[in-house]
């Protein structure tokens, strides 16, 4: 599996979506065909602007969950501006060894 945080963007919308996934590809076509009671629905322009690859689905859902309470686009565009940002995060919350 390849467990990842992710990061679309909406020009439409000026907003930024984050999730969490084991396998991408299938998760983008999930949000292009979007139910409308479901936040990606609002556009369809959503593009994959960012992506953490991680270790496990502990460590994905973890770093997708400190993005989010964040609250900050401006911390959201420092991800790509300064790649440390994510290496701290990746190391933050890597799972020690037997867990």
């Amino acid at each position: 599996m390849n467990h990842c945080c992710y990061i679309l963007h909406s020009k439409k919308l000026l907003r930024y979506y984050v999730g969490y996934s084991s396998n991408l590809d299938l998760r983008l076509i999930f949000h292009k065909n979007s139910e409308s009671r479901k936040y990606t629905y609002k556009a369809k322009d959503w593009k994959l602007y960012y992506k953490i690859d991680c270790n496990s689905k502990k460590q994905g859902i973890a770093i997708e969950n400190h993005i989010k309470r964040m609250k900050s686009k401006v911390y959201i565009e420092n991800l790509l501006k300064y790649p440390e940002i994510t290496i701290r995060l990746l190391k933050k919350y890597e799972e020690s060894p037997g867990h």
